[in-house]
């Protein structure tokens, strides 16, 4: 036990944030929106401090424990490893840079902060978590606020319906926020029950009366029973990592959703999915996660090829974005079913710099849109000379999309290829190559389609990036060169994280 609670401040903090913006009068909106920058600043700064003091010897470090249910074995209990502590790196990143890419909201601006810090408040729940109930706990608590962000404050997009099923697309609404919504929320409760059998199979099998993952690690699961409760793990957090074809409420979530909403859903929340498939299914189930390799591996490379060509097809900008983050899911899924120690990393690797590079992308889209009033790809043109800024940004985050050498992206892919090539199916790297080929075919077309071609007649004169939003956009960049250039910083405690992992995978 820490003497002092750091995991716990930088979990609370923004629920503590949460809290005194709706004790805010609203008519300060000033004040929430400080109120927000700080909370969240708290969780950042320690976060940073987390990952420096990180010793990659230690194993689990900054652990805290704190009995709440001791009949049933439930515990507060957190605390840091490899595995981990580059995600509570990137979920602090991602949520500063989503408030002051927020800082124009106006409209019901105090309840849109106290949801948007009790979301993420559940994320680095999740994410420091060893208690398997509170895991779950937590877990909801960062999906449920999706719904109101969504419904509330997320906007409807243009969709045509056609074919057979046009009768269907309008009787439900597709295309509405409120559709999105409800579709994401669907979607990933009907995961959670999956994640939530699976937690009380191995409760219940383990013997110990505890819920604790430590507890777990130390108890050898029975082969059948590693099976079908791996299974229900890779279904109920594949849904929230966008696995095919469990995917679609993704695309209609991201486009919806306002821009922070989509920074946090794409760049965080998805990685809680392939976060809880590595520590519950691969850690905790070895044999099962061996049995299912060629199953998720395939998945995998249907989700990148077919992520890249739905995006190569898709008019409205955000959607592109979207099916991108399908795609690169499908990369993360394919680095843990490779169950090697590159493909592995890989993946870890690829939860950050995706994370970072899809928030960047959303920041810029919200940008772009609050700017043109439009998302419509063929309309738009020339915004380069107007917005150099957003122009560079963009440019930035489509090559690390792509792998472009000394951004974050280009390591993360590079680990994961080669981890296929040294897995039981190598044929697995043709596909995902293929992706990254697709994938530099539709980003470069969409950057030079927005920015550098003729200048579109149809927009009043446009603005750069201003104030706060330099903020979000200087952030995000810095960061996916950072980590470009020094992935060392990262791979460090990433391969420290593996070892126990690895040692559980041998035959």
């Amino acid at each position: 036990m820490t003497s002092v609670p750091v995991l716990s401040i930088v979990t609370w903090a923004p629920f503590v944030g949460a809290l005194l913006i709706m004790f805010t009068a609203r008519q300060r909106p000033l004040a929430v929106r400080l109120i927000a920058a700080t909370a969240t600043a708290i969780s950042a700064a320690l976060s940073v401090y987390v990952f420096l003091a990180f010793d990659p010897e230690a194993g689990f470090q900054f652990y805290e424990k704190l009995p709440l249910v001791p009949s049933l074995g439930v515990s507060y209990e957190l605390g840091v490893d490899g595995l981990n502590v580059l995600l509570v790196l990137l979920t602090s990143i991602i949520i500063v840079a989503g408030v002051f890419a927020s800082w124009t909201v106006t409209v019901r601006s105090q309840e849109f902060y106290a949801l948007l810090l009790a979301l993420v408040t559940g994320v680095y729940g999740v994410f420091v978590s060893l208690d398997l109930l509170v895991f779950f706990l937590f877990y909801e608590l960062a999906v449920l606020p999706m719904y109101l962000l969504i419904g509330i404050w997320g906007s409807s997009g243009e969709v045509r319906p056609r074919g057979l099923f046009a009768w269907a697309f309008r009787a439900t609404g597709v295309g509405t926020k409120e559709y999105a919504a409800m579709k994401l929320t669907l979607y990933l409760l009907f995961g959670s029950a999956f994640i939530l059998v699976g937690i009380f199979a191995l409760y219940v099998s383990a013997g110990n009366a505890s819920f604790s993952f430590l507890d777990a690690e130390m108890t050898a699961f029975d082969p059948a029973l590693q099976r079908w409760v791996f299974l229900a793990f890779y279904v109920g957090f594949g849904i929230l990592a966008g696995i095919w074809p469990l995917h679609t409420w993704s695309p209609d979530g991201h486009a919806s959703a306002p821009t922070a909403v989509s920074m946090l859903h794409a760049g965080v929340l998805m990685k809680l999915g392939a976060y809880g498939i590595v520590r519950l299914g691969i850690e905790l189930l070895p044999r099962g996660a061996s049995g299912w390799a060629s199953l998720v591996g395939t998945i995998a490379c249907l989700n990148i090829v077919y992520g890249a060509l739905a995006a190569m097809a898709q008019r409205d900008l955000k959607y592109v974005i979207a099916y991108s983050s399908v795609s690169h899911m499908g990369i993360v899924m394919l680095g843990a079913a490779t169950l090697t120690e590159a493909g592995l990393g890989g993946a870890l690797f690829q939860m950050f710099a995706h994370g970072i590079m899809t928030g960047l992308f959303f920041a810029l889209v919200g940008l772009v849109y609050e700017k043109a009033h439009s998302r419509e790809i063929a309309r738009m043109g020339g915004f380069g000379r107007a917005m150099p800024g957003i122009a560079t940004a963009f440019t930035l985050a489509g090559l690390s999309s792509l792998g472009l050498p000394a951004t974050a992206g280009f390591v993360a892919e590079f680990m994961t290829f080669l981890g296929a090539w040294r897995s039981a199916h190598p044929w697995w790297l043709f596909p995902a190559v293929a992706g990254t080929f697709l994938t530099a075919v539709y980003i470069l077309r969409v950057a030079k389609q927005i920015f550098w071609a003729a200048a579109a007649p149809d927009f009043p004169p446009l603005a750069d990036a201003r104030g706060p939003e330099w903020v979000a956009l200087a952030l995000l960049s810095f960061v996916l060169v950072f980590f470009g250039m020094l992935p060392a910083l990262a791979l460090g405690p990433i391969e420290s994280g593996l070892a126990p992992v690895l040692l559980r995978l041998l035959p």
